[in-house]
C-alpha cells in the first residue's frame, strides 16, 4: 500500500566549516586556563631538562689542572749550601789614628778598610784637618799609625823607642814607625817619611819603591834591603 511505503532516507549533510579562530577559542574553552598553564610549565621543564642533558657542565677547575709529578732526587747531586759553609768575615786590624781627629787612639777595622774608614772610626776629621795630605783610598795595615796633619803642619817624627832590630823581615806596608826606626840606617825622620808616603800613595809594590821616599837612596836602601819585605 502506498500509505505503508517508507519515506526515503536523506543523505547526511556535512558539518558546517569552523574558522581557525573559532576552533582555537573552542579548544581553549575545552582545555581551560589551569590545563593551559600546566601544559606550558611541563613543556618548559622538558625543554630545560633536555638542554641540560645535551650540554653537560664543564669539569671543576681543580680537576682540569695538570697533576704535578714529583721527580726523584738525582743521586750524587750537590746538597744545598748550609749556613756553616758561609765564608767567615775577614780578620780585623788595629791601627793608631792620631792628629787632627775628634777621638785619636786605637781603632779596630776590617782588613779591607781604607784610610778614610780609619779617620771616620776615630770620630772624623777636625775642622782644620788637612785631608789632602793623606791618601784616603789607601788600604790600612795592622799596627800602622795614621797621622792626620793640620793645615800647614809638618808631619812630626816619632822618637825611637830604642827597640832592638827585628829578627825577621819587616813588612814596610804594615810596620809602624817604631818598627821602621829599628832598622839600620833609618831614623825617626825617615821612618815617618815612609809611613807618610805609604798613606799618601798606597802600599809599596816592591822594596825598590822605597827609593821614592825622601831621604832614602841606593846606599841607605842596601843597608836594610835584606831586612824588609812587601
Amino acid at each position: 500500500m502506498e500509505g505503508d511505503r517508507e519515506a526515503p532516507i536523506e543523505p547526511a549533510r556535512p558539518a558546517p566549516r569552523v574558522s581557525l579562530s573559532e576552533w582555537c577559542r573552542r579548544t581553549l574553552d575545552w582545555i581551560g586556563p589551569q590545563r593551559l598553564i600546566g601544559g606550558v610549565m611541563l613543556a618548559s621543564g622538558i625543554a630545560v631538562g633536555g638542554w641540560w642533558l645535551l650540554h653537560a657542565p664543564p669539569p671543576p677547575v681543580e680537576r682540569s689542572l695538570p697533576t704535578a709529578v714529583r721527580t726523584p732526587t738525582t743521586l750524587g747531586a750537590a746538597p744545598a749550601p748550609s749556613s756553616s759553609s758561609v765564608t767567615p768575615p775577614p780578620s780585623a786590624v788595629v791601627v793608631h789614628v792620631a792628629g787632627a781627629v775628634l777621638h785619636p787612639g786605637l781603632v779596630t777595622l776590617p782588613s779591607t778598610a781604607r784610610v778614610d774608614d780609619a779617620v771616620t772610626a776615630a770620630g772624623g776629621a777636625d775642622v782644620d784637618a788637612d785631608l789632602d795630605a793623606l791618601n784616603l783610598a789607601a788600604l790600612v795595615a795592622d799596627g800602622a799609625r795614621i797621622y792626620v796633619p793640620r793645615r800647614g803642619e809638618v808631619v812630626p817624627a816619632v822618637v825611637s823607642s830604642g827597640a832592638p832590630p827585628p829578627s825577621g823581615p819587616v813588612d814596610v806596608n804594615s810596620a809602624s814607625e817604631e818598627q821602621l826606626d829599628a832598622l839600620p840606617g833609618i831614623g825617626p825622620t825617615t821612618a815617618a817619611a815612609i809611613v807618610a808616603h805609604r798613606q799618601a800613595n798606597g802600599p809599596f809594590r816592591t822594596v825598590d819603591d822605597l827609593l821614592e821616599v825622601r831621604g832614602i837612596g841606593e846606599a841607605k836602601l842596601e843597608q836594610f834591603r835584606a831586612l824588609v819585605t812587601v
